[in-house]
């Protein structure tokens, strides 16, 4: 196999038997969706989108943690920013094109949840086809907590989950766990240990592996055709209301409690 993969410095990658694995990997902020991180997925999505030769993705983290949401410290530099408005409508831009881009790579997608999977990090598992997820994983839609919206992963939510979940957490940033999420429809599969959830894995990976590569992109489009459209014009709508929210609404302030480590003024 001749696919070139680009150097990361954020997700490790494993290439074995044309199944691609991408580690999450910056522990020190339990993996969260920083710039760098999205830059390494784009790098590694641009290959994906034009080779035949990797015919699935699994997406986890490492340290047996998922992903801890969006990056707060760096979401707190658009306050300094010359033109902050820009700054935060960009910076929700990039991260509506991140979430678009894995629900619409034409491989088949399988997402492992392992620890937390939090705000963000629960978009990028209802943005993949298949998801794995432990049972005493911990789920949150934290935006709300922090004064902020969660504008560009709630598609992915709504399409995982149905309306009325989705409605549900995204309003009252409810926590649950892996079992949970098998009833809401988040999980497709839940594991107990690193056994099983391998198993559940290998399974998954030998029935994709029968099926034709062409047919599963080409099913993967016609899925997304008539699923909840996210193109130019919601991405635009969820920027400019995660920028209102952040910079004119509550967001301010719920992202520097959460660096201060203390309670935001309207948590009771």
């Amino acid at each position: 196999m001749t696919t070139n993969l680009p150097s990361t410095e954020s997700i490790k990658l494993e290439l074995d038997n044309n199944w691609l694995t991408i580690w999450l990997n910056t522990p020190e902020n339990r993996n969260a969706l920083t710039d760098q991180m999205i830059d390494d997925f784009n790098n590694v999505f641009e290959v994906l989108n034009n080779t035949k030769d990797v015919r699935g993705v699994t997406i986890r983290g490492e340290n047996n943690i998922f992903c801890a949401g969006g990056d707060l410290k760096g979401m707190n530099k658009v306050f300094d920013s010359k033109n902050p408005n820009q700054d935060a409508v960009e910076l929700s831009t990039k991260v509506g094109y991140f979430f678009k881009a894995v629900n619409s790579l034409p491989q088949v997608t399988i997402i492992i949840i392992e620890g937390v999977a939090m705000a963000g990090g629960l978009g990028l598992a209802c943005a993949g086809d298949v998801t794995i997820v432990q049972s005493d994983t911990k789920f949150a839609l934290t935006e709300t907590m922090v004064g902020l919206t969660p504008a560009q992963i709630s598609p992915y939510l709504v399409s995982k989950m149905g309306y009325a979940n989705a409605r549900r957490l995204m309003l009252t940033a409810a926590s649950f766990n892996g079992k949970e999420a098998l009833r809401l429809g988040l999980a497709d599969f839940i594991f107990d240990d690193e056994k099983q959830g391998k198993e559940i894995e290998e399974q998954l990976k030998s029935q994709v592996l029968s099926c034709a590569p062409g047919a599963i992109a080409q099913t993967k489009e016609l899925i997304n055709s008539f699923a909840i459209k996210v193109d130019k014009n919601f991405i635009d709508l969820a920027s400019k209301n995660f920028a209102d929210q952040i910079l004119n609404g509550e967001g301010k302030e719920g992202i520097s409690s959460f660096i201060e480590k203390r309670k935001p003024k309207w948590k009771k």
